[in-house]
Parts: structure tokens; C-alpha cells; sequence
């Protein structure tokens, strides 16, 4: 199928990726958007992972108010503050300021959670799953899943991203994809989060 200028240019617009890049989707797809999408998404995550070691030290602090009861401050980084004047950008961090009002993570990512937290947590979780009777061979395995649950609890990265209808995006998925869309690493460095009347 001939590739014409005006599927590349739909396909621009629905991911952001170069023309040369959306030319060569639709030409791995055979002209087929959807899966040129989806060719795009994949290699736009693993060109997200390259970009991670670039240093992030742009960007902006953004605040997200509910409700007057509960107020958020996040900070999230690019590479430059040519990407972070973007309305992509903005809506970024206000979509992740939205997460973190209404998922109430601790933590950014689970290398930040404290070695003790962890401990406590294995050592619940391992009283109830003897107290169950599962068997000692199995314990490990249902322990790391039980982790991971954890983790994807108090963690804003791990968490499920809420305004997909799905479930299945994490936040990470969402920043990572934001990555690909700008062609910048993007960090989310740190956040604080407010409720009126909670110390």
C-alpha cells in the first residue's frame, strides 16, 4: 500500500513521533494506523529507557488543588524548558498532582521506601500465609507477589494510572509515554501532599 503524506500526518498528530519515524510505521504496518501506533508506543518505551541516564534538571513545579480539602505540590524534570512550557508537560503534571490526590502514594518509586517498612510488611505477610497453611516451597513466590501489591500501593510510579479506564497503564507507563512523546528523559522527582485537618 502507498503510504501518503496524509496518513503521516495523522499519525504525527495522534503520537507526536517525527515524520520519518511515522512513515516507517505505516510502511511496517501496511498502512495501518492502529498498528503503526502501536509500533510507535513499543519503540518509543524502549527509546524512553536509553533516555533515562540524560540528566533531567528543567521542568517545574505544579500544584493540584480538590476540593479545597486536599492539595498537592509535584515536581517533575525534562531536559529542557523549552519541553516544559508544553501543554503536554502541564498536562503531565497536572494529571500526575490529580494521581497523587486521589491514590495517596508515600513514596515516588519503591527504592524509596525504607528497608524497615519492607521488613514489617514480609514479616505480616508471612505470619498470615503460615497461619493459612501454604506450604514452605510456595511462600516465597506468594511473598514477592504480596510485594509487589505492596509496592504498587504506596509507590506513585506502580500505582494504577486512574483516569485509565482499563487498569492496566501504570504511572510509569504514563510518564514513559510522555518521554517518547517529547523525546526527553522526564523524572518525577518528588511530590507533598496536603489534607486540610490531617497533621
Amino acid at each position: 500500500m502507498a503510504i501518503t503524506a496524509e496518513m503521516v500526518k495523522q499519525l504525527r498528530e495522534k503520537t507526536g513521533a517525527g515524520m520519518m519515524e511515522c512513515k516507517k510505521a505505516l510502511g511496517e504496518t501496511d498502512g495501518d494506523l492502529e498498528k503503526a501506533i502501536d509500533v510507535l508506543r513499543k519503540s518509543g518505551i524502549a527509546k524512553a529507557e536509553k533516555r533515562a541516564e540524560r540528566a533531567a534538571s528543567q521542568g517545574r513545579v505544579d500544584s493540584y488543588i480538590h476540593d479545597a480539602r486536599i492539595g498537592v505540590l509535584i515536581e517533575v524534570n525534562c531536559e529542557t524548558d523549552f519541553v516544559a512550557r508544553t501543554d503536554d508537560f502541564v498536562a503531565l503534571c497536572r494529571n500526575l498532582g490529580m494521581q497523587v490526590a486521589a491514590a495517596n502514594a508515600d513514596y515516588v518509586r519503591r527504592e524509596e521506601v525504607p528497608a524497615e517498612r519492607v521488613e514489617r510488611e514480609k514479616g505480616i505477610y508471612a505470619a498470615q500465609l503460615a497461619a493459612e497453611g501454604k506450604p514452605a516451597n510456595m511462600i516465597d513466590k506468594i511473598l514477592e507477589g504480596k510485594l509487589n501489591k505492596f509496592y504498587a500501593e504506596v509507590c506513585l510510579l506502580e500505582q494504577p494510572y486512574i483516569k485509565d479506564p482499563s487498569g492496566k497503564q501504570t504511572v510509569n507507563e504514563l510518564v514513559k509515554e510522555a518521554s517518547s512523546k517529547t523525546g526527553e528523559n522526564i523524572v518525577v522527582r518528588r511530590f507533598a501532599r496536603f489534607r486540610l485537618g490531617a497533621e
